[in-house]
């Protein structure tokens, strides 16, 4: 065993127990929310079709929390291949072009790195490509600072816009992002992407926000 996993050893990033390797622990293996089936699926605006791998409650949110907002960057190398794992389940399988939803730049600043662009990185490598940035996005509130569909939409409308827009046009495209709730987001990067000529744009998340109780 290397000195590094005896000072610091692998932890399983949703529960933090400690594993023979880095990834996810058997007993999280067995009792995540995963999403299967039509569960797994939902059709935002614009979209042909977005999949999810988990349900955004208990350990799974708490997970996604620490990756986003405590910098713990090194989740996505297992958390990556959860969503690659979903793409390859549910989405076809053959994509121009995979990218994601960018933060703004001051989230950037704040946050040090875009989680869904190292999501993307991972689905993009398990099909052997590269991941691309396509859009820029505006300083607009927070998504989770609203309240309900209609404030999320609204919020979002025009805050995407495109980097070069000739590199879109006829693409069917994959986008990747951390979580799904209303879809707004999904919706308006695709709704952009469409306006500009891509061919299709489905898109696929580590987890979803569920309607309660389901």
């Amino acid at each position: 065993m290397k000195l590094l996993d005896l000072l610091f050893p692998p932890r399983c990033p949703f529960c933090h127990a400690i594993a023979a390797q880095e990834g996810i622990c058997p007993s999280c293996q067995e009792t995540l929310p995963w999403l299967t089936g039509r569960r797994a699926l939902r059709k935002p605006d614009h979209l042909e079709l977005c999949a999810s791998a988990l349900a955004y409650r208990g350990q799974a949110r708490q997970c996604v929390r620490r990756y986003k907002f405590r910098r713990r960057q090194g989740y996505a190398r297992v958390l990556g291949p959860l969503v690659a794992q979903c793409a390859q389940d549910h989405l076809p399988q053959s994509f121009d072009l995979i990218s994601w939803p960018p933060l703004s730049p001051r989230r950037m600043r704040e946050r040090g790195f875009d989680q869904s662009r190292l999501l993307a990185h991972a689905v993009a490598q398990a099909r052997g490509m590269e991941e691309t940035p396509l859009l820029r996005r505006a300083e607009t509130p927070r998504q989770s600072s609203l309240k309900g569909p209609a404030a999320r939409r609204a919020n979002v409308l025009g805050a995407y816009t495109l980097l070069a827009p000739q590199a879109v046009r006829g693409k069917r495209i994959l986008l990747v992002d951390d979580v799904v709730t209303t879809g707004s987001t999904l919706s308006e990067c695709a709704r952009v992407l469409l306006t500009a000529g891509a061919e299709a744009v489905w898109a696929v998340t580590l987890a979803a926000v569920l309607p309660d109780g389901a």
